[in-house]
C-alpha cells in the first residue's frame, strides 16, 4: 500500500481538491517512517516544500482512525503568527474530520482556552513560553489534558537552536511527559539544519528513541540573485576606479573576466586566450537584462546578473542604496530585510518620505518584534491580499514559515549573519511556482583620508560573498552550539519548577531538574552552588520540614508574565497615540522629544514611569530608533570564505557593477598590504592589526588571550577589536617575539576561568544576574569563549610560519 492509500480518506479528499497532481518526496518520505516506525522524525528540506503536510498528514490519519482521549498532538512553534497561520491552514483540513485545532498563547481569547480545557482533544498549537505558563499554572490539569498525547510536532527547530529557547523547549516537553505520563514521539521540522544527525540526537534526548532523518531527493530550484554596493555620500565605487585608472601613468585598466572564448579571426587563425581585446571579453552587466532570464542550476549559474529594474524614481539627493531600492519596488510585492529593528524604523521611515516627496502613496509597512500585535497582523494581511503590491520593512520576525502570500522579491540591506538567515529570508519568496529572488545592498560609510587599512575592507560585503558562496559550493549551514553550561535556564527551569509543583525536598528538586537531558554537563556540586545562592538571596526558602519553596524575591519573577521567556528583553514602556497601541520602546526620551516606531515620527507628549506608558502624538521628520542590543554571531567558516573571497580572483556573477568595482578595489588593497595572506600585519611604526578570521566566541578567546596572557611580555597596549573581523593594537615586540608568545600562551594548559578578567562577571543570558558569580564566570569561561577553535587557529598560523 502506497503512502497516499495510507492517509485517511478526508486527507485523500483534501490532496484531490486542491488539485496534486502526486505527492512530493519529503511527504512520501515522512509517511514512511511517521507510519512504519515508532522513532523521532526530523523533516528538513527547503521552504515551501510541503514540510507542515509531510508531518501532520500521517498525525491525523492516526488520530482519525484511532481517536486519543486527551489532546492527541502538540505542535510547538517560536512565533504566534506562525501558530495563528497554522491555525488557519489546519482548521480548514480537520473540519470535516471533526479533529478540533486549538491554538494557546497571549493573544488568543480565555473562552477559547476554557473551551479545551473542558474538552481536551485534537491538536494544541502553542509557543514555549505559554506551555511554560500552562505547566505553572495548570499543573494538576497536565495529566487529564495531555495524557494520550501521541505526538510533539517542533516548528522551525534551527530558530530554537540558538540560545535557551530550544533548551527550555525541550526541558518544558521532559516535564510534561512525565507529569502526564507519556512519551510521545517528536517531530522535528526546518528549513535550514547545518548538522542533522546532531540535531536529531538533540531532538530525540530523554525519549529513548532514535531519530529518523529521511532522505529524498528535492527538485533543483532556479534562483533569481543580485549584490550591489553604495556608498552613503559622495562618489560610487564604480566613479572612484575610473577616477583611479585615470591617474595611473601607464594607462592600464583593470577589469573582471568572467569567461574567456577562442574567436576566430578572419583568415581564420585562432587569436590566444592572453591576448583577447576589450570587445571579447565577456563581463557581467546590470543593463538590459530580460525580466524572465533566470538564474539556472540549484543555486546560481549565470554570467549575467540580475539587476531588477527600475519601476520609480527617487527624489534628488536620495540616499543611494535606499534609492536604488525605492526605484525597484514600485508594482511589486517584496519584503525588504534588514538586521535589527532600530534600522527597520530608520529605513521604513525613509522610504515613506520618498513617497511624500514624489508625492505618491504610501506604499511601505513595517514589521518587527517591538510593535504591537495589531500592527503586525494588520501588516501581514495586507501581504496575503494579492492585489496590494506593498512593500514590508522587516527583521528576522518574517524570516520564518508564515503564509504571507505571493511575494515577488526581497531585498536584504547588508549581509545577515548566517547562512540560516540567508536561506530563510531567500525562501520567503518564490513560492506558488516563481523562483526565489534576492537582491542585496550593501551600504557603507566614504572612506575617510586617515582611516585605517583594515577599516576600508568592505566587511558586509565580503560577508554577504561568502554566505551566498558557502551554499553555492558547498550547501553548508551553520551547526547548532549544544554543548553549552546553560546555568541562566537551569536557574528559570528550577524555579518554574517549584512554583509549579509547591514544596520540594532538595533532593526532590534535583531529581526533577538535573534529569532533564538539556542539563546533563551540569554537576550535582553546581546545583548545590545555585541552592545556596538562591537561599541567601530569597529567591526560594526553606520550610519547617526542610522542603523548598519559591521565596518572596522568588515570587516577585516567578509571578511576572515576561518570567515565562527565557531570551532576554530590554525593559520596554508601552506606546501609545491616543486608544492606539503602536508598541514598546525601551530608554524613552523626556516629553517634548521625538520617537520613531511603526515606520513614523511621534511627539512625546507624557512619559508614565510607574506603568511604563508613553504617550504621544504623531508628527513628521526622522529620528534614530532604539529598542536595546541586537547582536549577531558569526561561524568561523563563514570568515574563513570571507578570507577565500578577498584573497581569490573569482569574479561572481551575481555582482553588479559597483559590487564589483568596490571588491575589486579591496582586494587590490589586500594585495598590496597582504592583509588577505598574513594575519598580522604592521601598520606603521608601533602599530599593528590582526585579521584570525574567526567566528564570534574564537574571536572573543583570542581577544582575551591577548590581553591577560601575552600583553606584559610583547608590550600590549590600545587593543582595540572590531569584532569579529580585526584586531588593531600598539606593541613594543616584533614580529618574532609576538608569534612566539603567542604559541606559548595558547599551548598551555590554562583554566577557561583564566580568559575571564578579575572581579567580571559577563551577563550573556536573561538570567544571568540572579545567578551566583562563580557559575556566571564559569558558563561564559566553559560554555561560550571557544578555546579550542581559538588554539587550533593559532597552531595554523604557526606552523605556516614554520613552514
Amino acid at each position: 500500500m502506497g503512502i497516499f492509500e495510507r492517509y485517511a480518506p478526508f486527507v485523500q479528499d483534501f490532496i484531490y481538491d486542491h488539485a496534486w497532481e502526486n505527492l512530493r518526496g519529503i511527504q512520501v518520505a515522512a509517511g514512511e517512517a511517521i507510519f512504519n516506525t515508532d522513532e523521532n522524525v526530523l523533516l528538513t528540506a527547503s521552504t515551501a516544500s510541503g514540510k507542515t503536510e509531510a508531518a501532520f498528514f500521517p498525525i491525523l490519519t492516526d488520530l482519525w482512525e484511532n481517536p486519543p482521549s486527551s489532546v492527541g498532538a502538540l505542535y510547538v512553534a517560536p512565533l504566534k503568527a506562525l501558530i495563528n497561520d497554522q491555525f488557519m491552514r489546519l482548521n480548514d483540513l480537520c473540519e470535516e474530520a471533526d479533529i478540533p485545532v486549538w491554538h494557546w498563547h497571549g493573544d488568543v481569547s480565555s473562552s477559547h482556552k476554557q473551551k479545551l480545557l473542558k474538552h481536551p482533544s485534537g491538536i494544541l498549537q502553542i509557543t514555549p513560553e505559554s506551555l511554560e505558563a500552562l505547566l505553572m499554572h495548570r499543573h494538576m490539569a497536565v495529566p487529564r489534558l495531555f495524557h494520550d498525547l501521541r505526538f510533539v510536532v517542533i516548528d522551525e527547530v534551527h530558530s530554537l537552536l540558538r540560545g535557551d529557547r530550544g533548551g527550555q523547549t525541550l526541558c518544558l516537553i521532559e516535564r510534561l511527559s512525565r507529569m502526564a505520563g507519556v512519551n510521545p514521539r517528536r517531530i522535528g521540522l526546518s528549513a535550514t539544519i547545518g548538522d542533522p544527525e546532531r540535531t536529531g540526537t538533540f531532538l530525540s534526548s530523554g525519549t529513548g528513541r532514535g531519530c529518523i532523518i529521511p532522505r529524498f531527493e528535492e527538485p533543483g530550484r532556479t534562483w533569481r540573485l543580485s549584490m550591489e554596493h553604495f556608498y552613503l555620500t559622495g562618489p560610487q565605487a564604480v566613479e572612484r576606479a575610473e577616477a583611479e585608472m585615470s591617474r595611473r601613468a601607464d594607462g592600464t585598466i583593470e577589469v573582471d573576466v568572467l569567461s574567456v572564448e577562442r574567436v576566430a579571426t578572419g583568415d581564420d587563425k585562432t587569436v590566444s586566450d592572453t591576448f583577447l581585446s576589450p570587445a571579447e571579453i565577456v563581463v557581467a552587466t546590470t543593463s538590459n537584462t530580460p525580466d524572465d532570464k533566470k538564474v539556472s542550476d540549484t543555486v546560481l549559474s549565470s554570467d549575467t546578473a540580475l539587476a531588477p529594474r527600475a519601476t520609480d524614481t527617487a527624489p534628488e539627493n536620495a540616499d543611494p542604496g535606499i534609492g536604488y531600492i525605492f526605484e525597484r519596488t514600485r508594482g511589486h510585492k517584496c519584503l525588504l530585510f534588514v538586521n535589527s529593528r532600530e534600522e527597520a524604523e530608520a529605513v521604513c521611515t525613509m522610504l515613506r518620505s520618498y513617497c511624500e516627496a514624489m508625492h505618491e502613496p504610501d506604499r511601505f509597512l513595517i514589521h518587527h518584534g517591538n510593535l504591537s500585535s495589531s500592527l503586525r497582523e494588520n501588516a501581514e494581511d495586507i501581504m496575503r491580499d494579492d492585489e496590494r503590491l506593498d512593500t514590508t520593512v522587516t527583521t528576522a520576525t518574517l524570516e520564518l514559515g508564515i503564509d504571507i502570500g505571493r511575494l515577488e522579491r526581497a531585498f536584504q540591506i547588508d549581509a545577515p549573519f548566517t547562512v540560516s538567515s540567508f536561506l530563510q529570508r531567500m525562501g520567503r519568496t518564490g513560492r506558488r511556482g516563481a523562483p526565489p529572488e534576492m537582491h542585496f545592498v550593501m551600504r557603507e560609510e566614504q572612506p575617510e583620508p586617515r582611516t585605517t587599512m583594515p577599516e576600508t575592507i568592505p566587511w558586509k560585503l565580503l560577508q554577504g560573498i561568502a554566505l551566498v558562496q558557502l551554499t553555492r559550493e558547498e550547501h553548508w549551514v551553520e551547526p547548532p552550539r549544544l554543548d553549552r553550561l546553560p546555568y541562566s535556564l537551569l536557574y528559570h527551569q528550577t524555579m518554574a519548577t517549584l512554583a509549579s509543583c509547591g514544596e520540594l525536598s532538595p533532593a526532590e528538586l534535583a531529581q526533577r531538574v538535573l534529569t532533564l537531558s538539556y542539563f546533563h554537563r551540569v554537576s550535582a556540586d553546581d546545583f548545590r552552588v545555585l541552592l545556596r545562592h538562591l537561599l541567601e538571596t530569597e529567591q526560594i526558602q526553606s520550610t519547617e520540614g526542610g522542603g523548598l519553596i519559591v521565596g518572596l524575591a522568588g515570587e516577585r519573577i516567578t509571578n511576572s508574565f515576561k518570567f515565562y521567556a527565557v531570551f532576554q528583553e530590554n525593559e520596554e514602556f508601552t506606546v501609545r497615540c491616543e486608544s492606539t497601541e503602536l508598541g514598546t520602546i525601551v530608554n524613552p526620551p523626556p516629553p517634548g522629544e521625538r520617537i520613531a516606531i511603526a515606520g513614523h515620527c511621534w511627539l512625546v507628549e507624557e512619559v508614565d514611569w510607574k506603568r511604563h506608558l508613553v504617550y504621544c502624538t504623531q508628527v513628521k521628520g526622522r529620528v534614530p530608533a532604539y529598542f536595546g542590543d541586537c547582536a549577531g554571531d558569526i561561524d568561523t567558516h563563514v570568515l574563513e570564505r570571507m578570507r577565500r573571497v578577498l584573497a581569490e580572483h573569482e569574479v561572481y556573477p551575481y555582482l553588479l557593477d559597483n559590487a564589483r568595482a568596490r571588491l575589486r578595489q579591496a582586494r587590490w588593497t589586500a594585495e598590496q598590504s597582504g592583509a588577505a595572506k598574513r594575519p598580522l600585519i604592521n601598520l606603521g611604526g608601533d602599530t599593528w592589526v590582526l585579521f584570525p578570521w574567526l567566528g564570534s566566541y574564537a574571536f572573543l578567546a583570542l581577544e582575551r588571550l591577548l590581553k591577560i596572557k601575552c600583553a606584559g611580555e610583547i608590550g600590549l597596549r590600545g587593543l582595540d577589536p572590531s569584532r569579529p573581523y580585526f584586531i588593531q593594537f600598539r606593541m613594543r615586540a616584533d614580529e618574532d617575539t609576538f608569534w612566539s608568545v603567542l604559541e606559548a600562551e595558547a599551548e598551555k594548559d590554562f583554566d577557561p576561568l583564566d580568559l575571564v578578567y578579575p572581579g567580571e562577571v559577563p551577563y550573556f543570558d536573561k538570567y544571568d544576574e540572579l545567578l551566583p558569580a562563580e557559575l556566571v564566570r564559569k558558563g561564559f569561561a566553559e560554555g561560550v569563549l571557544d578555546i579550542e577553535g581559538m588554539r587550533a587557529r593559532v597552531r595554523q598560523w604557526c606552523a605556516a610560519r614554520r613552514g
